[in-house]
């Protein structure tokens, strides 16, 4: 696989994607998810992870409420991974991962997720390069138990934004009193960080690609939301699912 290098991916739809037709393409395929949602839960044979980073102010919030919020709350559930606690820092990176991993016949969303264990720890040195090595492997190889013995299909999306973008995103959450509750000071500290932030998604996506990343271009809210859709509608449609008759 060649290596992914961010600054040669564009952050924005290509040029002939309609913004009016794919939000219209985009509304009927989150209809069609939500029957897609509901076989899932009715047969209970599969379980779906979909993994969401992306630096700050990329949209992750976003992509959860307008993709995932017109489906059944019974069958889809979301952990927002924030800096871990006393209790979690006593237990290995994974233990609190674990415990959140889908059960059969649900999709479980993970907004930021195992991978800030090899991402924000290496940008400040909490984490040095063995360590991030050995913690990659434990990944691949939690990644494929889920895959084994759990039944579980994940999908891992990488919000792919411009830091021009980025910039406009967090001085809007200083300026709109809509948005000023999720003003964090230090986010404009960590975007001076950008270099050191995308040379670490790239190994991560180098070192931990047994499950395919999507880089998902996100400058456009409405191109993000069609891609993270259509990618788990085809992933959906392509499970055969069906209906369980009558219990006996």
């Amino acid at each position: 696989m060649a290596k992914i290098q961010l600054s040669k991916i564009g952050t924005r739809a290509p040029k002939e994607f309609d913004k009016e037709k794919t939000k219209q393409t985009t509304a009927k395929l989150i209809e069609e998810l939500d029957e897609l949602q509901n076989l899932l839960f009715a047969e209970s044979k599969h379980a779906v992870l979909v993994v969401i980073q992306g630096m700050d102010a990329s949209g992750k919030d976003g992509a959860v409420r307008n993709v995932f919020g017109k489906l059944n709350p019974q069958g889809v559930l979301v952990k927002s991974y924030k800096a871990p606690t006393a209790e979690e820092l006593s237990h290995d990176f994974l233990w609190r991962i674990h415990q959140h991993a889908p059960a059969k016949g649900m999709i479980q969303l993970f907004n930021r997720s195992h991978y800030e264990d090899i991402l924000i720890t290496r940008v400040h040195k909490w984490c040095d390069d063995k360590t991030a090595k050995s913690r990659m492997a434990a990944i691949n190889q939690f990644e494929q138990l889920l895959q084994q013995h759990g039944n579980t299909h994940i999908l891992k999306f990488y919000l792919h934004i411009s830091p021009e973008e980025q910039k406009l995103r967090l001085d809007e959450r200083v300026q709109d009193r809509r948005k000023q509750w999720k003003y964090n000071e230090n986010d404009f500290a960590e975007a001076k960080l950008w270099n050191e932030y995308m040379n670490m998604y790239e190994d991560c996506f180098s070192h931990c690609n047994n499950v395919p990343w999507t880089i998902t271009p996100s400058d456009q809210n409405w191109y993000k939301e069609y891609i993270i859709a259509s990618t788990l509608h085809k992933l959906l449609k392509g499970l055969k699912m069906q209906y369980p008759g009558l219990k006996k």
